[in-house]
Formats: C-alpha cells, structure tokens, sequence
C-alpha cells in the first residue's frame, strides 16, 4: 500500500510541474538530491565501518557478553514466551545492543534473524506472536546511547558541535521504549481480557 502512495505523491508532483512549468525546477532537484545522497552515504559508509570495527574490537573484549548479560533479565521479561536458553534472545539481545549504539543498519540482520526464529516458535504461522510485535515495538522506539549516524550527518554537514544531541537522543529515546512497551502491553493485556 505504501508503494502506491509514493507512485502517487510522485506522479501528482511530475504532473503538477509539468502544468505549471516548474519541469525544469523538478528535474534540476532531482539531480541536485542525487548526488547529494551519494556523498551523504559514501560519508556514512566511514563512519558505519569504524563503529562497526568498535562493536567488533567490544565483541571480542566481552563488552557485548557483558551487556548482553546485563540486560537478558530485563529481555527475559519483556519476552517471557520465549525459552531463556533460545538462541531468538542472543539475537535480539545483539540487534538491541546495536541498536543503542546508533548502528541501525548493521541491528538489521540480527533483527530479521530474530524475527525468523521467533517464527519457529511460533509454529511458523504468518500471525505475529506477542514476542514479534513487542521486539517489533523495541525496534521501533529504539532505545538509543549514541546516536553515531546522526552524529556523522551532523559532521558530514559541518556542524559546530555535531555530538550536542547525545542528551537529548537518550532522553527521548527513553520515554518513547517506555512508552512504546507500555503501549505495547496495554493492548496485549486489554485483547487477552477481551478472551477471557
């Protein structure tokens, strides 16, 4: 469905310049975008690399077994359906953890490793578990420490000082996990009273 609002969003814009004569305006901003978003990754990929050989060089000190251990009580009851020794808490233990450091995209892959075996536990049905839709909630609010790829926008694009938005990020991080899983449980709670 969202594919079919962005064809339509572009083509009203492509067909509003070309009424209106603006064609020339469209055409040249969609050069000007172009290459900015290739400078914009080809900065990132930098910045991606070095934060990703840090999670690395915390991996094999036992930083990350250490958060890992830290917060696998905290995971155990946010995810109480899914067996302590599941190899779906490694995973998302790993994708929250890269998460909280700003590294989206290299929490991607951990968290589709996730998804599939909470999939496997779920009899492989295409109805999301509890378990799914609450690490899918995680996921979205995003508990964030460092936020590196706003951090390196913010560098790329000369900012004064790019790192400033450390508090703030943690801040509102924080109360959107808190209020995404409260959210979350809610509407878990309200449809498993609905059943009863």
């Amino acid at each position: 469905m969202i594919n079919w609002i962005w064809i339509a969003m572009a083509l009203i814009g492509i067909i509003y310049a070309m009424f209106s004569g603006n064609m020339e305006a469209v055409n040249e901003a969609i050069f000007e975008s172009a290459a900015q978003a290739v400078t914009l990754a080809i900065g990132l990929i930098s910045i991606l690399v070095f934060w990703l050989g840090m999670m690395r060089i915390a991996e094999e000190a036992g930083i990350l077994r250490g958060l890992a251990k830290l917060f696998r009580p905290i995971i155990t009851k946010i995810f109480p359906e899914i067996p302590k020794d599941h190899p779906a808490l490694g995973y998302i233990l790993s994708n929250l953890t890269a998460n909280m450091f700003g590294l989206g995209n290299a929490a991607t892959p951990l968290g589709i490793k996730a998804m599939e075996e909470m999939k496997k536990l779920n009899n492989d049905s295409d109805k999301a578990s509890r378990s799914m839709i609450t690490f899918l909630v995680l996921n979205t609010t995003g508990l964030t420490l460092i936020p590196t790829t706003v951090i390196g926008i913010r560098m790329q694009y000369e900012s004064v000082s790019p790192t400033e938005i450390v508090g703030a990020t943690l801040l509102v991080t924080c109360i959107g996990t808190i209020a995404g899983l409260a959210i979350d449980r809610f509407f878990h709670f309200k449809s498993t009273w609905r059943k009863s």
